[in-house]
């Protein structure tokens, strides 16, 4: 039996993460992965979705290519090969990592990791053997899956789940998307771009139902303008599969049919099977409970990622998977949920960090809102991309910045700006002060913020 400062299981990017931190902080660490290293955001999520929406937002540049002056004809996607750039950077990344924990000294075991005692991990291998370890920390990064919900009888074939419709070897010629969250939109988007009749089913009275108002209502204009269908307060009660493909059948007794159906609402943690019950580790509707250190209720084991995280995001994994690395480590850390940023792959792109004007308010804020549109944005005017907005939201007694909000090109890259600025707690002000280089997208950042502080100068 091996012996280790801190055992992981779950090589996701919560685990990995965590691993290579607490080795670099000295430790001897194992990380036990039943599947590939990267988890789902790497393999079944983040990475396959973002190679696709980058395929789809540049075919959709190839259809407007004309309003740049340049005629493109017989232009046609070759999903074969758009599935080949995904899945050679995919692997190219999962290498990465393996290169990664090898350099760092992070021993690895592929296989399911169960806890047996509360410093003792049994790890079953794919041939069935088995490897017992021993460590003083343990941290568990198992996940979450998409969530199996017996009405829409998921088959991976007809209905699919987000994970089943990134292995479609051939496009479909209709979607229907039951969800209007964030993974819905972003595979509605995705699919729309390379072609596909989308319609979007969503239970609540809007889709994106935590972004900013203002984001929500330009977003739906822009993607009906696109062809997206979109049905909120759409409560699917059957579906129906047929050689041509599925129908759906709301409670007010519409009916819309499509090749394939994509179920994008709700996921399960993967907390069972792993012997949290053995060890005495809490749980709530399966999600293990942790404290700001990202421990448990048990002395010495952590819990990060979707399976005990406040959001499930890959980004949030890892900054939870470094603080209990370094609390395994004897350096004290808490983790800081208040500057997260969230991005949707939508196209165009939508970015957010603090309130939305709503939370502000109901929060008792005196709101002043800056906004300034992409249209108005010289770079954006060249680049054909003049869709969107940015939106500042203050404090208007202190000048406090509470949130930022964006959409249009690049929003994901953009909102960082605003990340330091509400993190270093920089007020409107100094974000309208601030000199940006011209012309760039980022003005629109500024111009934003002069106009929650006073007035901005490229905006009536």
């Amino acid at each position: 039996m091996s012996t280790y400062d801190v055992g992981i299981i779950g090589g996701g990017p919560g685990g990995y993460v965590a691993a290579i931190k607490a080795a670099q902080l000295g430790g001897k660490v194992c990380l036990i992965e039943k599947g590939e290293w990267g988890g789902t955001c790497l393999n079944r999520g983040c990475i396959p979705t973002k190679t696709l929406f980058s395929v789809a937002h540049f075919a959709t540049q190839v259809r407007e290519a004309e309003g740049f002056g340049i005629k493109i004809s017989g232009a046609e996607i070759d999903y074969s090969q758009v599935l080949g750039h995904k899945e050679a950077t995919v692997q190219k990344l999962t290498g990465g990592i393996a290169q990664l924990l090898k350099r760092n000294g992070v021993d690895t075991i592929n296989g399911t990791g169960v806890l047996t005692t509360k410093n003792r991990i049994k790890a079953t291998k794919a041939d069935g053997t088995q490897e017992q370890i021993e460590a003083k920390q343990i941290i568990i990064a198992t996940g979450s899956e998409p969530a199996n919900i017996s009405v829409f009888e998921i088959d991976e074939q007809q209905v699919l789940t987000t994970t089943g419709i990134l292995e479609l070897t051939e496009l479909p010629k209709s979607i229907i998307i039951v969800g209007g969250g964030v993974a819905g939109c972003e595979f509605a988007s995705i699919f729309n771009g390379l072609g596909c009749d989308i319609t979007i089913l969503e239970l609540l009275p809007t889709i994106l139902a935590t972004e900013d108002t203002h984001i929500i209502r330009q977003l739906r204009l822009l993607m009906r303008r696109k062809g997206i269908e979109i049905k909120t307060e759409a409560n699917v009660t059957s579906v129906d599969k047929s050689e041509s493909g599925v129908t759906a059948t709301l409670e007010s007794g519409e009916r819309f049919s499509a090749e394939k159906m994509l179920i994008s609402i709700g996921r399960s943690f993967n907390s069972e099977g792993i012997g949290l019950e053995t060890v005495g580790v809490s749980t709530d509707k399966g999600k293990i409970v942790v404290n700001e250190r990202m421990e448990t209720n048990v002395p010495g084991i952590y819990a990060v990622g979707d399976v005990a995280s406040r959001y499930l995001l890959a980004h949030v994994a890892s900054a939870e998977g470094i603080v209990a690395a370094q609390n395994c480590m004897g350096r004290e850390a808490e983790m800081d949920y208040s500057t997260i940023p969230w991005c949707v792959f939508t196209i165009p792109e939508i970015a957010r960090c603090g309130m939305t004007e709503a939370q502000a308010e109901e929060e008792g804020y005196s709101v002043k809102v800056g906004r300034f549109p992409y249209a108005a944005s010289g770079k954006a005017l060249g680049m054909r991309e003049t869709d969107g907005f940015v939106k500042v939201i203050s404090d208007q007694e202190f000048g406090d910045i509470l949130g930022v909000h964006i959409l249009g090109a690049h929003a994901s890259d953009l909102i960082h700006e605003a990340v330091v600025a509400i993190r270093m707690e920089a007020s409107v002000a100094d974000l309208a002060h601030t000199i940006h280089a011209h012309p760039t997208l980022a003005e629109a950042v500024m111009e934003s913020a002069e106009a929650a502080y006073d007035r901005a100068i490229h905006i009536l």
